[in-house]
């Protein structure tokens, strides 16, 4: 029977205290969305399911739900497709300068928000593309693709190519191959990619603040607008749910990285 040493037990301790570090200040919003009172405040002074009503009830917070998975669902498609190519094309291909490419696809993960909200903002504004559901979508999967990338390519790269060497030599042509072949064996990778696209659009809220403007309001800036205007629980009912589809999200995701 294995035991822990002290040094073990002294990482595992640490690594407790820096999640409950990171993750504490999200979990307090929970029993704030069930406080009785009219103001934020912890601890909730009362239990009502008030703010959960009020939620479910005005028409501006479930329009920028709307829009929320609306543009989610749009910039998840958009971003896996071309994440799947993008990911082929740099594993099975013989991409110049391949170093170089990647640098340039993963960009919108290093780029601080505020630089790529003002330069989308700068572009979308010539082509009228500020204040739609269409510019929204376009920006959201700008930054989704590095995690579909990220994740199709790590189960690419672990892939056994000789099944589908095996399809071509059978008399299969490359697309045949490719639906029939590789599409089943990184399926897992691609929608992993895909929740995280999902989640990356439905929790953006700096690129946003610049390109939705009064007709694309997500559920994120409606937020960040209850915050500056409202401040009442409502926020944090809004809060707790996006904790849980997150939560929902994170643990779906995990149980298909174990599955590929």
């Amino acid at each position: 029977m294995s035991r822990f040493t002290p040094g073990q037990a002294l990482l595992w301790s640490f690594a407790g205290l820096a999640s409950l570090f990171l993750v504490l200040p999200s979990l307090i919003v929970i029993p704030m969305s069930f406080n009785a009172d009219n103001l934020m405040r912890f601890p909730p002074q009362g239990f009502s399911l008030t703010w959960y009503k009020t939620y479910f009830e005005r028409d501006n917070w479930q329009i920028a739900t709307a829009n929320s998975f609306i543009i989610g669902a749009i910039a998840t498609v958009i971003s896996t497709v071309l994440g799947t190519m993008v990911a082929y094309g740099l594993v099975r291909g013989r991409v110049p300068m391949r170093n170089l490419f990647i640098f340039i696809m993963l960009t919108p993960m290093i780029v601080p928000p505020i630089v790529a909200a003002v330069s989308m903002y700068g572009v979308f504004a010539r082509f009228d593309l500020v204040g739609t559901i269409a510019g929204m979508s376009i920006a959201h999967a700008v930054l989704a693709l590095p995690f579909v990338i990220i994740n199709v390519t790590a189960v690419m790269q672990r892939m056994d190519w000789r099944a589908e060497q095996a399809a071509r030599s059978l008399g299969a042509s490359a697309v045949k191959a490719f639906f029939l072949v590789t599409l089943p064996l990184i399926r897992p990778g691609i929608l992993a990619g895909a929740i995280f696209a999902f989640i990356t659009s439905f929790d953006e809220v700096v690129v946003a603040l610049f390109i939705s403007g009064s007709n694309a309001v997500t559920l994120p800036v409606q937020m960040w607008s209850g915050l500056r205007f409202e401040i009442n629980p409502v926020v944090a009912a809004a809060s707790t749910l996006l904790i849980g589809l997150s939560a929902v999200a994170l643990a779906a995701t995990t149980l298909l990285k174990k599955k590929g």
